[in-house]
């Protein structure tokens, strides 16, 4: 009886422990590539780290002369929240309207929801070059197209004035993700609610309103976070399309830490410039949510909506 009992709290035990198991190679990855690297980043950050040389102890330093005395510290700042405030709204929109075109009942559908996908699955160095080409002002097809109308194209990528909106445009055509997770909540939500709103004398505008735009905040909430984090951490598109130029017009946030870490081989510096943008990120990310709740709405929230519309009617 006693070996019964103690085999039967073996097995629970193993039980227990087998789930940890599946999932040790996940948590093992994640301390070794992201927890790891992290903090230890944080700890680089409190050193002048320069690549030739030994590591030296500056405590705070490399923050102060972020603040103080780098000017383009802050006008890759600027330049960053510049292209995130045009940038998110842009794909968001972009996203969602090709998200309703999609999920609409017509022939080549599916055909037509590769097509938009396809760009968020290809590498960062086909899409600068598709882009380069594309909004070369001497040879691009773009300028070709417009003279064909008589019109002189602008100077896309070698003017300061546009080339931030240039750049905008070409990290804007990559939402295929973001349309597909739109796309998925869309398809999820009950028939029943549209044709009770017909019923009720709705049209689609009014349908989209007060029923698509409201079930779809979940979604898009998700979406506004890693769009945001996204344009925050921009690099690979402009670092291959303009590489900070013309005039640093260009030169985000995140070619700044590239350039500080593997041009001037500042690792410590570049370290606390990556943190205090983590930061930035931190509490960016925590406004969003405090604010959701108050446009953030769920499927049971807006059928008590309708109801109570329904019996004040």
């Amino acid at each position: 009886m006693e070996h019964a009992v103690k085999r039967h709290k073996k097995v629970r035990s193993l039980e227990k422990w087998t789930p940890f198991l599946f999932i040790s190679p996940w948590i093992v990855g994640i301390v070794v590539f992201t927890i790891g690297p992290l903090f230890f980043s944080l700890i680089m950050s409190l050193f002048d780290w320069p690549v030739t040389s030994s590591p030296k102890f500056v405590g705070l330093d490399n923050y102060t002369k972020m603040f103080t005395s780098d000017p383009q510290f802050y006008n890759s700042l600027t330049i960053t929240l510049k292209f995130a405030a045009f940038y998110v709204p842009l794909s968001l929109v972009v996203s969602l309207i090709l998200a309703l075109l999609i999920s609409q009942p017509v022939r080549g559908a599916k055909v037509f929801r590769t097509i938009f996908y396809l760009p968020a699955v290809l590498s960062g160095v086909a899409v600068s070059i598709i882009w380069g080409w594309i909004f070369n002002s001497k040879y691009g097809i773009l300028n070709y197209a417009l003279s064909l109308l008589g019109i002189e194209g602008p100077k896309w990528l070698v003017d300061p004035k546009s080339a931030i909106f240039t750049i905008v445009i070409a990290s804007a055509w990559g939402v295929g993700t973001m349309m597909l997770i739109f796309y998925t909540n869309i398809k999820s939500i009950p028939q029943d609610l549209y044709e009770s709103a017909a019923i009720d004398g709705a049209g689609p505008i009014k349908q989209f309103t007060s029923i698509t735009l409201p079930l779809i905040t979940p979604t898009l909430f998700f979406n506004l976070i890693t769009s945001t984090i996204s344009a925050l951490q921009q690099l690979s598109l402009v670092l291959l399309l303009t590489s900070g130029g013309p005039l640093k017009s260009t030169y985000f946030y995140g070619l700044f830490v590239y350039n500080n870490a593997f041009k001037h081989h500042k690792l410590g510096y570049a370290s606390a410039n990556a943190w205090f943008m983590f930061i930035i990120i931190l509490i960016l990310t925590a406004l969003i949510f405090r604010s959701s709740s108050t446009w953030v709405f769920y499927e049971n929230e807006v059928k008590s909506e309708r109801k109570r519309g329904g019996k004040k009617r």
